[in-house]
């Protein structure tokens, strides 16, 4: 009955405030009053940002792609040279130059001279950010029609193409353990920041890829043993002789045991949720009394960042045709559905790259 009054009363305080702010009389009152102005100010910003967001993210991709970010950090550039190397006129990629200004993605330093903005410093410093915008070239074909994504009920485009296992294809892999490779490190960051491998014997990535996350581990471990468990083809790529090598499928193949630590870096939220809980099975049946499972990925309902989980998130795993970001309270239940004593959250610097829930078998 509470729920239910909360309910309603949500409701109508809803349904007034949207026919205040649908009040074209109230917004122009707004947006003159000393007192309302600045918020008057900021809602339409953040209105007008959603509209042109599909643009200033073309606007980043043309900068990655054509390779204008590596030429500002060379230092001060003109239209000029911008154009002689991306194959523009010079009014075209002044044009760009002003635009990615804009976006913090280059700086005017005058003279017609420009540089790396704050943001363009930061994106062209980190392989996995650059790694992920070239890849979303995939992700904004299949959102070229976004309502035919969601009645197909996802899959079936560029994207589930890239990932081949997401639909149950066969295929090659070097190109999706490439970009997981690139983009692991910030989100390794995340993980040796916040736990310490050091305290375990024996690890064993799940998923693991060509071992860039056990690598960084590895650096701040060095003594822990380390281990890989992956399809063949993928494992068969990795190259220090250090790290242990399983092949397999963590959907139909037992894991293997005498691991006192278990990692899934970025796999549950590819999957749906039978696969989920096979996965979380397979993990609690390998680990002995006293083992423990680290998740580590992004997770949806981060406050202040929904938008991550539930949009982004949303629609790029529907349009790789598998899985959901799940919030940590979804991700703990499941757990002690499947067996775990004791689940914890571990806390991350970055908790939009990703957070960390810590099982106990």
């Amino acid at each position: 009955m509470a729920t239910s009054l909360r309910s309603d009363i949500k409701v109508r305080w809803v349904g007034w405030r949207n026919a205040i702010l649908a009040s074209d009389k109230f917004r122009r009152w707004a947006a003159k009053f000393p007192l309302t102005r600045p918020v008057a100010r900021v809602r339409a910003r953040e209105t007008f940002s959603l509209v042109a967001g599909f643009v200033y993210s073309q606007v980043l991709a043309a900068c990655v792609e054509g390779g204008v970010l590596g030429l500002l950090a060379k230092g001060p550039t003109t239209a000029d040279q911008v154009a002689a190397d991306c194959e523009l006129s010079p009014a075209a990629a002044l044009r760009l130059l002003r635009a990615a200004a804009s976006l913090r993605l280059a700086e005017d330093v005058g003279a017609g001279r420009y540089m790396l903005g704050r943001v363009g410093a930061a994106i062209h410093a980190d392989p996995g950010i650059v790694a992920m915008i070239r890849h979303h070239s995939l992700l904004y074909a299949d959102l070229a029609d976004p309502l035919a994504l969601l009645r197909r009920e996802g899959g079936g485009g560029a994207l589930s193409g890239f990932w081949p296992y997401a639909e149950g294809q066969g295929g090659g892999v070097s190109d999706y353990s490439a970009l997981m490779a690139a983009s692991q490190p910030m989100v390794a960051a995340q993980a040796t920041d916040a736990y310490d491998f050091a305290r375990h014997r024996r690890m064993l990535d799940v998923g693991g890829g060509q071992g860039a996350f056990v690598a960084a581990v590895g650096s701040v471990a060095p003594r822990l043993h380390r281990a890989v468990f992956d399809l063949p083809d993928v494992v068969a790529r990795i190259a220090d002789p250090a790290v242990e090598k399983h092949g397999g499928s963590f959907l139909t193949d037992s894991l293997p045991r005498g691991y006192d630590l278990i990692t899934l870096v970025r796999i549950l939220h590819d999957h749906d949720d039978d696969s989920m809980l096979r996965i979380l099975r397979a993990a609690k049946s390998a680990l002995d009394s006293g083992g423990r499972l680290l998740i580590v990925e992004p997770m949806a309902g981060l406050r202040g960042d929904e938008a991550m989980g539930d949009a982004y998130f949303g629609m790029y795993l529907l349009a790789m045709g598998s899985g959901r970001a799940r919030t940590p309270q979804e991700l703990r239940v499941a757990l002690q559905n499947c067996g775990f004593s004791r689940t914890r959250m571990v806390a991350t610097s970055l908790p939009l790259i990703a957070q960390i829930i810590a099982a106990d078998a």
